[in-house]
C-alpha cells in the first residue's frame, strides 16, 4: 500500500505524510494518546486546501504515511482510502485550518494533565519556564459538548485569534503552527507545563508565580533558546528515537 500511495502523491506531500505519521507515533511514545481518539492534521503542500488526518480506528502507534486520509475542508475524502475519519475531530481542525493560513499543522490531545488544568478556574499558571512559552501565546475556549456542531467553529476561531496554544475547557489541549515539528514542540511545552503545575499544586506548598515582566520578554527569549529553529531543532532526534523504538511510520 505504501508504494502505491507514494506513487500517487507529490514528493512534498509524501514528506508531509511521513512527518505527520511520525508525530502520531511520537505522541504515543510520550504517552499522550487517548486510544483512537484526538487528532493531528496537516495541510497538504500545494494550492488545494487539502489536509491529512489519521484513519479513525488505528492506534496512534500504528499510523503510517500511507494510511493517513486526505480530505477537503468539509471532511470529504479526496483520495481513495479504506479508512474513514472522525467527523467530530475534524470539526475543530477544519475550523482552525480555514481561519488560519499559517496553521499548517493542528494538534489536539486529551491528556490527563491537560484536561485537569483545563478544568481549573485559573487555567495555566506561570510556574515553570515551560509554561512561559505557552503563556506568551495562549487562549481558552469554553466547553460546548462533543464537537459536532458547525456553529461552534466561529466561536472557537474567535477565541483562538492569532495564538498558537489553546486550552479547551474541560476538554484538552491544542497547538497550531506552520510546521508539524513546531506544533509538536508546542504541545510538548504545553503538556509539560500542565504536568509540572499539577505536581506543584499537589505538593501542598505555597506556589511561587513567575513575575509578569519575565513573561513579557519570553517571546524574544524563545527564539534564542531554539536558535530560531523552533521545533526543527528537536525533530530529527525524535525521528531517530522512533526509528529505534517504533520504526515503520514512513511506510
Amino acid at each position: 500500500m505504501a508504494a502505491s500511495v507514494k506513487k500517487q502523491v507529490s514528493e512534498q506531500e509524501w514528506q508531509a505524510r511521513v512527518d505527520l505519521a511520525a508525530s502520531y507515533r511520537a505522541v504515543a511514545m510520550f504517552g499522550w494518546d487517548d486510544l483512537v481518539f484526538t487528532h493531528i492534521s496537516a495541510r497538504v503542500p500545494g494550492p488545494e486546501h487539502h489536509f491529512l488526518i489519521n484513519p479513525y480506528g488505528l492506534m496512534f502507534e500504528e499510523v503510517t504515511a500511507s494510511s493517513l486520509v486526505k480530505v477537503d475542508l468539509q471532511g470529504n475524502k479526496v483520495m481513495d482510502s479504506d479508512y474513514e475519519i472522525n467527523p467530530a475531530g475534524f470539526t475543530i481542525h477544519s475550523a482552525v485550518h480555514e481561519a488560519r493560513e499559517d496553521a499548517h499543522c493542528v494538534m489536539h490531545l486529551h491528556t490527563a494533565a491537560g484536561i485537569a488544568v483545563s478544568a481549573t478556574a485559573q487555567g495555566l499558571l506561570p510556574l515553570s519556564q515551560q509554561s512561559l512559552f505557552a503563556l506568551s501565546s495562549l487562549s481558552y475556549h469554553d466547553y460546548e459538548g462533543v464537537a459536532l456542531n458547525p456553529d461552534e467553529k466561529s466561536r472557537l476561531v474567535a477565541d483562538l485569534g492569532d495564538t498558537r496554544f489553546m486550552i479547551l475547557r474541560n476538554h484538552g489541549l491544542l497547538t497550531c503552527a506552520g510546521t508539524i515539528a513546531d506544533a509538536f514542540l508546542g504541545m510538548y511545552l504545553l503538556e509539560c507545563s500542565c504536568q509540572i503545575q499539577l505536581k506543584a499544586q499537589a505538593s501542598g506548598q505555597e506556589l511561587i508565580l513567575i513575575p509578569p515582566q519575565i513573561l513579557a520578554g519570553i517571546q524574544a527569549q524563545a527564539k534564542q533558546v531554539t536558535r530560531s529553529a523552533g521545533g526543527a531543532l528537536a525533530w530529527p532526534g525524535i525521528l531517530r528515537k522512533l526509528d529505534r523504538t517504533n520504526p515503520g511510520y514512513d511506510q
